[in-house]
């Protein structure tokens, strides 16, 4: 591996790491500062964004902004050190999660910018489709096709890379761990069940991705001393 592969894939796994861990943060503040918001009308969702903090999510949406080109830098490093007959696994891993950054990328834009300024000025006709919190919009399936499909597919594509030694193995199988339950949440989406969604999603995923992004943070500062 190159030099600036590694190093790159050193700081970006730490940022992924910072921004699961803004994201969490963010995660419990809402449900401890907010009521749980249930999607029911365009102007219910306009009035509690009104009168209760919105803060914490736009600063979760920002970091999951951040997340996204961060994994991918990852996964171009990890393209680095695979081995060349595994680096079409590693090139299609790479497809995959570049369709997955742009598709969680647009939706947390859209959110922190366009829906926010829309609601700001009143300009709300129309907005249904472009609300994430909106189980049914357009933009809701966007996201959740990035983080359910495209992830899932980078995931698993990408596990394979990894073998020998035991930090390896804990970063293939975190892959797989992480691949199967976004897989398993986008089941639970498409046929609208929130339990499913929850436990895939918010636990199983976050707790997944974390344990990939701080083995590979420890996998990549040991490759980084290979040059030192």
């Amino acid at each position: 591996m190159k030099s600036i592969s590694i190093k790159l894939g050193y700081w970006a796994s730490l940022i992924c790491i910072a921004t699961f861990v803004v994201w969490t943060v963010c995660f419990v503040a809402i449900f401890k500062i907010n009521p749980i918001f249930e999607w029911t009308s365009l102007a219910d969702y306009v009035t509690y964004t009104k009168n209760y903090n919105q803060s914490f999510k736009y600063l979760a949406q920002a970091a999951m902004l951040v997340f996204a080109p961060a994994f991918l830098i990852i996964l171009h490093s990890i393209n680095e050190y695979a081995t060349e007959d595994k680096k079409i696994l590693s090139r299609i891993g790479i497809s995959f999660a570049t369709i997955f950054a742009a598709c969680i990328g647009i939706n947390y834009f859209v959110q922190i910018s366009s829906v926010r300024l829309s609601i700001a000025k009143g300009q709300i006709a129309g907005l249904e489709q472009f609300i994430q919190s909106n189980p049914i919009s357009g933009i809701a399936g966007i996201n959740m096709a990035g983080w359910t499909l495209f992830f899932s597919l980078a995931s698993l594509f990408i596990a394979p890379i990894f073998t020998g030694s035991r930090l390896n193995k804990v970063i293939k199988y975190a892959f797989i761990s992480n691949g199967i339950l976004c897989l398993l949440g986008g089941i639970g989406f498409v046929f609208d069940n929130i339990i499913l969604i929850f436990l895939t999603l918010n636990f199983g995923m976050g707790a997944a991705t974390l344990t990939v992004a701080i083995a590979l943070l420890v996998f990549f500062r040991r490759l980084r001393r290979q040059f030192t």
